[in-house]
């Protein structure tokens, strides 16, 4: 069975997104909301410098609608660390802060590695032991994104197949692009809006992108983002990928994307 397709964003709380992808002056306060109703998925990337008590997670759960999904980012004391394999106790302490108060809007874990970090087989082999399926009941995903061109090798493939890992396929300048299915969902980050285009991309890498994510669908869940470069047009970007992958499917998704909605239902402005 398909896959469900979600096209998103990094992050909510950007000032240049003020007047832009937020109406103006909408309250700083209901940006998360408005955002979980324009895309279906975000990375929350704050959680990669800082943790956040059940409260705070409990808040971002409640202003997202049923169906959306969020992708977390893990923690820089996990992987920025010199041996992997010492990194258990910073795993253990991330996955207990609360983020499986999301529930069902718990998306998978993105494990970020520094760009100057290699692959180890050995080192690699040792962290992906220390990534548990399961925290309090909830099944966990995980991914991991590596920046060194030594990890395009089968070596790393087939550790991250054979511990149902994700690979982070990523565009952008200076990373190795590796479009390898071995855990069951993609997740994928592009780095490549320009800020000359109002939607970020021309028409040709619009269509690109959501062959793309179909092309896996078959595989299973995809969760594709928008993030860094021209970080003001990512929103019109995903929205543009996320319409084109939509297109066709039904009469009303035919007709244009629809306006973001408040969570009692009435139009924003």
């Amino acid at each position: 069975m398909p896959g469900t397709v979600r096209i998103g964003i990094g992050g909510w709380a950007f000032a240049p997104w003020r007047g832009v992808f937020y109406p103006r002056g909408l309250p700083h306060s209901q940006e998360l909301a408005f955002a979980t109703r324009a895309v279906s998925t975000l990375e929350i990337n704050a959680t990669f410098y800082s943790t956040f008590g059940k409260a705070t997670w409990r808040r971002w759960r409640d202003a997202a609608p049923d169906g959306f999904v969020y992708a977390v980012k893990g923690s820089r004391f996990c992987t920025h660390r010199k041996v992997l394999a010492g990194a258990g106790p910073s795993i253990e302490g991330f996955l207990r802060q609360g983020l499986t108060e999301l529930g069902p809007k718990l998306g998978p874990i993105n494990w970020q590695f520094a760009a100057t970090k290699r692959f180890d087989p050995v080192d690699f082999a040792e962290f992906l032991k220390l990534l548990p399926k399961a925290q309090n009941g909830i099944a966990l995903r995980h991914a991991i994104e590596v920046r060194h061109p030594s990890f395009d090798t089968p070596d790393f493939f087939t550790l991250a197949r054979r511990h149902r890992v994700a690979i982070v396929y990523a565009e952008g300048k200076g990373v190795p692009q590796i479009d390898e299915d071995t855990a069951g969902f993609r997740y994928a980050r592009v780095m490549t809006a320009k800020a000359r285009l109002k939607a970020g991309l021309q028409r040709a890498e619009i269509s690109r992108y959501a062959d793309l994510a179909k092309s896996w669908q078959g595989r299973g869940d995809v969760f594709m983002y928008m993030i860094s470069a021209a970080k003001i047009r990512n929103p019109a970007a995903a929205q543009a990928i996320a319409a084109e992958v939509a297109r066709g499917r039904t009469a009303r998704r035919a007709r244009g994307p629809e306006k973001a909605k408040r969570p009692g239902g009435e139009a924003w402005p």
